[in-house]
């Protein structure tokens, strides 16, 4: 997460009845880690191989025409590759995305036709990401980052956004890499539909996979090859985001308060005075009783320290305007943790009125800016969205029992073992056609 390195101090605990309302202890991420527009018009530096090469190691990450006679007898290429091409040290939503894939394929799919490598492209690369991997996860990724792979005989996914594709608009990893034998595109976007140049670049695949139903139909609208489109939905590491697992990141020393936690896209990393000019600017008067205590976290927090976090709230509430998936949203639920999320783009794969608290739309809007200005997103209702926070507060063991029928779907339908079998069923039928 970004750091502007901005202290916020704590103010005193209020004791007023709406101030105890205000500040229950929450994890509020408007417009955050999974909501982020890709821009196309900067460089990025192959972090990953130059971790490598600091641990002494200098792999192939692609062996598009490797020489018989150099191939090591202890690992010889038998058979075909499924090579996933992801922003693996990003720390953003592809990043998070392609790795709940890769930890469940490896998992769960030892026994399959093919073997798994993976190399680093699309989104520039964090250190602070990296260095935040639990050990098991940075030891796969060197594994796997020097897997051999004949592209001849390959499946390669590329995990991106559609502008990271071969020809790339930027300078990253060519994927598909020349000489693949089938390509598969991973992607999605938060908007209502897909651009003219985004559509063409789908259809130049041999596949494309979308995390659900609102995409499959957004794409198909927009132009994607219907017989090209194919769901397959991520993976939530269950046994990761375990709520039994741990203890509560210790917040204590930050009295009652309400707990922000950001990692927002903007054109700069000062949004702290964001806040302070949005609340300045919004004619809101101060309460009687004073404002709620709000403290703001905007230094990094270590991907392992996540599930610590999840557990020491109470609710975890994402009212934004889109969602490729909403990885956040499907971590809180697996931590039994009663969720509000707008009931619109991704999340409507999961949310449902037993699970969850959906937040209703009041209407769409025209993104105004961006690569994707002219596009449609949703305007999730601030009156229920109030009315969902203050219900969750009044209604523990309501919330509760959201909670635990939200980790019993995750458990049963996007467990890193169902989807392991999806996405290995969907590769065999491929392989089937390869011949």
């Amino acid at each position: 997460m970004n750091s502007n390195n901005r202290q916020i101090p704590t103010p005193p605990i209020p004791t007023s009845k709406s101030s105890r309302l205000l500040s229950i202890l929450l994890i509020l991420i408007a417009i955050s880690i999974p909501f982020i527009i890709p821009h196309t018009n900067h460089f990025k530096t192959p972090l990953l191989p130059q971790i490598l090469k600091t641990l002494g190691l200098n792999p192939t990450i692609l062996n598009p025409n490797p020489n018989p006679s150099t191939q090591s007898t202890h690992n010889p290429i038998s058979k075909p590759c499924l090579l996933w091409m992801a922003p693996f040290i990003s720390g953003g939503g592809y990043c998070s995305e392609a790795w709940s894939y890769i930890l469940a394929l490896n998992q769960y799919s030892k026994q399959s036709r093919f073997r798994l490598g993976i190399a680093q492209h699309g989104d520039s690369e964090n250190v602070n990401f990296w260095e935040g991997l639990h050990f098991e996860i940075r030891n796969l990724a060197y594994d796997l980052v020097q897997t051999q792979c004949r592209l001849q005989e390959s499946i390669v996914i590329c995990h991106s956004e559609p502008g990271a594709w071969n020809p790339p608009l930027f300078q990253t990893t060519p994927c598909p890499p020349p000489n693949t034998r089938f390509a598969i595109g991973r992607t999605m976007f938060e908007t209502d539909r897909v651009n003219p140049e985004h559509v063409n670049r789908c259809n130049a695949m041999d596949m494309v996979w979308v995390p659900s139903e609102f995409h499959v139909s957004s794409f198909v609208k927009s132009g994607v090859d219907p017989s090209k489109v194919v769901k397959v939905v991520q993976a939530v590491d269950t046994e990761f985001f375990d709520p039994m697992k741990y203890r509560p990141l210790d917040v204590s020393s930050l009295g009652n308060l309400l707990y922000l936690l950001t990692n927002p896209y903007h054109s700069d990393t000062n949004f702290g005075n964001k806040i302070v000019e949005f609340v300045e600017d919004s004619g809101l008067e101060k309460p009687v009783n004073g404002w709620a205590p709000v403290y703001v976290i905007d230094s990094h927090i270590a991907q392992v320290d996540f599930p610590k976090l999840y557990k020491a709230s109470d609710a975890f509430v994402l009212p934004s305007r889109g969602e490729g998936w909403g990885r956040p949203i499907v971590e809180a639920m697996a931590m039994s943790l009663p969720v509000i999320a707008t009931n619109w783009s991704g999340p409507t794969e999961y949310l449902t009125e037993k699970n969850s608290y959906p937040l209703a739309v009041d209407r769409m809007s025209e993104v105004i800016d961006g690569p994707f200005k002219g596009h449609l997103w949703a305007e999730p209702s601030v009156d229920r969205l109030r009315f969902l926070m203050r219900r969750v507060m009044e209604n523990p063991e309501e919330a509760k029992r959201k909670g635990k029928e939200a980790r019993k779907d995750m458990l049963e339908k996007f467990s890193p073992e169902i989807v392991a079998s999806i996405v290995s069923d969907q590769i065999q039928r491929i392989l089937d056609k390869m011949g």
